[in-house]
């Protein structure tokens, strides 16, 4: 059994954004998105550590927030949050997908 340190890392990720866009801006909405979205992260990736096929918790996590991120870098053009987040998102989505295909 070994640990999805990168879907740690992710979940942690996500989480720290939602504090940070609470901090900045005060915006509740980010930081209770952050927390449930970096919440199913960590849950998908312990999910993950069990058993290597388990990947819908994560896919989804990763997955809705790389099309809500991403639409929202397509109408605001700021690569900071929503372009990173959209391309960390897109690069879980990958792995999750390359994990499941190979694993």
């Amino acid at each position: 059994m070994a640990l999805d340190w990168i879907g740690f890392g992710y979940a942690t990720l996500v989480a720290f954004g939602g504090f940070m866009g609470y901090k900045r801006k005060g915006s509740v909405m980010s930081l209770m998105a952050g927390l449930v979205f970096g919440g199913l992260a960590a849950y998908g990736a312990y999910n993950l550590s069990n058993d290597p096929k388990d990947i819908k918790v994560s896919l989804l996590a990763s997955g809705v927030l790389s099309v809500v991120m991403g639409l929202r870098y397509k109408n605001s053009g700021k690569v900071m949050p929503a372009g990173i987040v959209t391309g960390l998102s897109l690069l879980m989505v990958f792995r999750l997908l390359l994990l499941f295909m190979t694993g």
